[in-house]
């Protein structure tokens, strides 16, 4: 685990196919569904924004949003995002975003996924801390969300 307070890191092993956790990762409205936000009829392009309502219960007043950077099929995914903005009234746009990065690697029963959000040292110091905790939390979950999401899809 890195201790770097910049960027956080995760993996986990899946017992399925590289196509099949790629397809909950990049299918934007499978990645809606495990990760909690209302992505139907979207998909996830290179250079393009998405967005769609978060359905996590306590946030759903919120509007996830992301510019997708790269799109690499069974390889990478990656967006840039404005992590733990979940005050409305705050307009976060003139942040410096950070990189989330998917990667997923073939292994002999299954899949590695990796996870990389870095960035977070380039957020504002009244919130960096709070962002960068609530974040890491948050991709421990997500990590497990995934894996369940695959087991029964």
């Amino acid at each position: 685990m890195n201790t770097s307070t910049n960027s956080i890191e995760r993996q986990i092993h899946i017992r399925a196919p590289r196509a099949k956790v790629w397809r909950a990762l990049a299918d934007a409205e499978s990645f809606g569904d495990w990760f909690g936000v209302a992505l139907k009829g979207k998909q996830f392009v290179a250079g393009q924004p998405i967005e769609g309502p978060i359905t996590y219960p306590g946030y759903e007043h919120l509007l996830w949003r992301v510019e997708v950077d790269r799109v690499e099929p069974e390889r990478l995914l990656s967006f840039y995002w404005h992590p733990f903005a979940i005050d409305p009234d705050v307009d976060y746009s003139q942040e410096t975003p950070t990189l989330v990065r998917f990667e997923l690697e073939e292994s002999a029963d299954g899949t590695l996924l990796r996870l990389l959000e870095s960035g977070f040292d380039q957020i504002p110091p009244s919130r960096r801390l709070d962002a960068f905790r609530a974040n890491s939390n948050g991709w421990e979950q997500q990590m497990i969300n995934i894996e369940n999401y695959v087991a029964t899809h």
